[in-house]
């Protein structure tokens, strides 16, 4: 039989296999369905073409099948009259009872399960195979991505009772590929070292077991062949051009082997510089001043993407969010050189239609709302959005911030802000110690909730039971007391010090006092700070063959009486300050200074009358991107007026992890010596601290050497300074202690902890010196 009689041979056949299933045409007078088991009858009555009443046609017997397919439930369906009824016999797909995994160690099967999900295989889904055979190579894709090429994933659907499945992911992960070999071939200028090590792969080495960087991945590739390209190009080769790159695995799929081919091409420099395009919105002499590329200068990729950069973001401070500036090249391949003309395509100027937040499950909106200086209705401003998001990651109530601007559907000149927030815990528990050979450990506890009931107010009590120092206190702060920011602050206190236990000095003291304080802001990042403080003070436990005499002095001119052994004074302070502060994070700034200036003087006609200035200056610069330099500097000065004597313990005392470390707290200045007309004491140096202070702070912030990326934990080394000077002494420089050391910190899910070891490098005889100190924290 020739191949034209078989063909005529089929169409015959299958023209009579339709007509043996046509359907003649009538009028339906019932609808009856056959083979339900979990599928309600009325999901296909809204999915049938016809109702009772209808005239039926193979047509629409047609439409009617591949309706009853589209929806997925069945995988058999079945249109036939019997006597004017229509009858529709359905074969529903089975549904899925269970899904397990074996085999994975690499990823939870939680999360597995969730990923399914995604696609539509899911417990309680209609089962589809062909879903099931997607999931099965999107899992391997997923072992392929950690390098794991030998990794098998097998799937099975073992049907059970009541039409459903089983399902079953049986995986082999393997082992991991390593990469043997990175080769760059056609570099002549660079040697392949300094090429490759920029790149996130790397060829196995002695610390690949942490980061993991000699694991294949095509993603990680296609990042660093765009590194190369921006190696190349930032050091002036704008021809420079990846030619091909091969990745081969040997036959035991243990070895994975890179080759790129590039050409390098030659060295540009640049010939000209142009501004063109739209140059009405925005000052042309502004848009210049952001260019970061000159004429003659080495091309370099970097500084046109800056340029670009900053030159938009320009553009959006004014409302332009969707401006477009491209650096336009004329290449001269003759002379080696090119001119750039940056376009400048403003766009239509937006307004912030509305301000959305996500992600706030403690924080009131408002809380969120008050620290943006965006404002709905308004133009849009980018630098105003940039603040903002500043102003949320300052409140340190979020992990994270990300804000969001899409456009308005359907309307060119509006958009919307979305912010989205991560919370994080912000009550604390805070513990605070200090180790040496002499005094051991001496701690203090301090519970915080920074935003308290959401509303953002700041609750704060310590509690320190030392044996030494004994605070309890309670602080509130309303940081928004008047919608313009003026913050509202109210402190009680009790301090009880019993310095004999440090050796400082033979005294005790015990202070009540409560105060109120306020803050207002003068723009952005300035503000000015004052307040009131009413205390109360009594020295007692002096002795008189002991304490130095000036303690005794003092007490016995507070109670006109001679040789006094403790005394009673009440003060009323008044402070006033002024700040700058442009730091961009609190806990781990990177840039920005943080600048005080306070003064506090006591109210005439009480016990006290002495007044206090101090200045702190502290600077942060990133120099890389993960290296971060602080310096900082404190000055202070007091001293009595009115004829009064200066109270001893309003002193300055210099010396702990807050000041400078290596010296036990409170430990540097003036030493009264045994045995000296200061003392009556012949068997105990007593340190008395001073009215004049001087601090000085060097330190570098880096990350910890084997965790890339990481926002937890940073390392410091460091450079201190600072003395005290009492009253008869001016300040000198040359008896400056110093101290070095190495810090780190680790904001873990319990908190923060933080490890300080420190060496003095000039300490004297009768200085008190303790090397290791620590701070630690729980969070709840």
């Amino acid at each position: 039989m020739t191949l034209r009689s078989k063909l005529a041979l089929f169409i015959s056949l299958l023209t009579l296999s339709i007509a043996a299933f046509a359907i003649e045409p009538f009028i339906i007078k019932d609808i009856k369905i056959e083979g339900l088991q979990r599928t309600d009858p009325g999901t296909i009555f809204n999915y049938l073409p016809v109702q009772v009443g209808d005239t039926m046609t193979e047509d629409k017997a047609s439409e009617a099948i591949k309706s009853l397919y589209r929806t997925g439930f069945f995988k058999d369906v079945r249109v036939e009259s019997d006597q004017n009824i229509l009858l529709i016999t359905v074969q529903e797909r089975p549904s899925i009872a269970d899904i397990q995994f074996s085999g994975n160690k690499a990823f939870q099967s939680d999360k597995l399960k969730e990923g399914m999900k995604g696609i539509g295989l899911a417990e309680g889904q209609i089962y589809d195979k062909s879903k099931l055979e997607f999931a099965e190579q999107e899992i391997k894709k997923q072992y392929l991505a950690q390098g794991k090429y030998t990794a098998t994933v097998k799937t099975s659907a073992s049907p059970l009772e009541r039409n459903r499945v089983a399902i079953r992911f049986d995986i082999e992960e393997g082992i991991v590929s390593r990469i043997k070999e990175i080769n760059v071939v056609g570099n002549q200028l660079y040697n392949q070292k300094d090429i490759t090590s920029q790149f996130q792969l790397q060829t196995t080495n002695w610390l690949s077991w942490w980061y993991k960087d000699d694991q294949y991945s095509k993603q990680k590739l296609t990042a660093d062949l765009e590194t190369l390209k921006s190696f190349y190009m930032n050091r002036g080769y704008l021809e420079f051009s990846i030619d091909s790159t091969q990745v081969s695995i040997t036959p035991d799929k243990d070895d994975v082997y890179i080759t790129i081919n590039i050409s390098e091409g030659p060295k540009y420099k640049v010939s000209d510089v142009k501004l063109a395009g739209d140059l009405q919105q925005v000052p042309e002499s502004e848009l210049q001043s952001l260019i970061k590329i000159k004429k003659d200068d080495i091309f370099n990729r970097e500084k046109i993407t800056e340029s670009t950069k900053d030159m938009n973001a320009r553009l959006g401070n004014d409302g332009f969010a969707f401006s477009n500036v491209n650096a336009i090249p004329e290449i001269n391949k003759e002379e080696h050189t090119a001119s750039f003309t940056f376009f400048v395509d403003p766009g239509r100027k937006v307004y912030v239609r509305r301000i959305d937040i996500e992600g706030n499950q403690r924080t009131r909106d408002d809380v969120i709302r008050r620290e943006f200086r965006q404002v709905e209705s308004g133009w849009y401003a980018a630098d105003k959005v940039d603040r903002s998001k500043v102003r949320l990651k300052r409140t340190q109530f979020f992990s994270d911030v990300n804000i969001e601007t899409p456009a308005v559907a359907g309307i060119t000149d509006q958009v919307d802000l979305k912010i989205k927030v991560t919370e994080r815990n912000t009550g604390s528990i805070m513990f605070g110690a200090g180790l040496s050979s002499a005094e051991g450990i001496v701690g203090s506890f301090n519970v915080t909730q920074a935003n308290f009931l959401g509303t953002g107010d700041r609750v704060a009590a310590q509690v320190n039971t030392g044996s030494i120092n004994k605070t309890y206190s309670l602080s509130v702060t309303k940081p928004f007391y008047t919608p313009e920011g003026i913050s509202l602050g109210y402190d009680i206190y009790r301090r009880d010090v019993n310095t004999s236990r440090l050796n400082l000095a033979t005294y005790n003291t015990s202070s009540f006092g409560v105060g109120i304080r306020f803050t207002v802001p003068l723009s952005e990042k300035n503000s000015i700070s004052y307040g009131l403080t009413l205390d109360n003070t009594e020295v007692s436990n002096l002795v008189l063959n002991r304490s130095p005499t000036r303690f005794i002095d003092y007490c016995s001119s507070v109670t006109n009486t001679t040789q006094a052994t403790g005394c009673s004074m009440n003060s009323l302070t008044a402070s006033i300050g002024w700040a700058i502060d442009s730091r961009d994070d609190i806990l781990f700034p990177k840039k920005g200074e943080l600048r005080r200036v306070t003064a506090e003087v006591t109210t005439p006609g009480l016990d006290i009358q002495t007044y206090k200035i101090t200045l702190q200056e502290t600077w942060y610069k990133d120099l890389t991107k993960d290296l971060t330099v602080m310096l900082n500097g404190q000055i202070g000065f007091a001293n009595s007026y009115g004829g009064k004597e200066f109270p001893f313990f309003k002193n300055f005392y210099v010396g702990g992890v807050n000041s400078v470390r290596g010296y036990r707290q409170s430990s540097i200045g003036p030493v009264c010596l045994a045995g000296d007309p200061c003392s009556a004491s012949t068997t105990m140096n007593m340190l008395l601290g001073g009215n004049k202070q001087i601090i000085a702070n060097a330190e570098l912030f880096m990350p910890v050497p084997f965790l890339k990326n990481n926002n937890q934990f940073r390392l410091s080394a460091f450079i201190d300074a600072g003395n005290v000077y009492g009253h008869d002494e001016s300040i000198n420089l040359s008896t400056m202690r110093y101290s070095a050391g190495m810090g780190a910190l680790w904001v873990s899910p319990f908190g923060p902890l933080k490890l300080v070891y420190a060496v003095p490098f000039n300490n004297q005889s009768t200085d008190r010196t303790e090397s290791f100190q620590f701070q630690m924290g729980q969070q709840f």
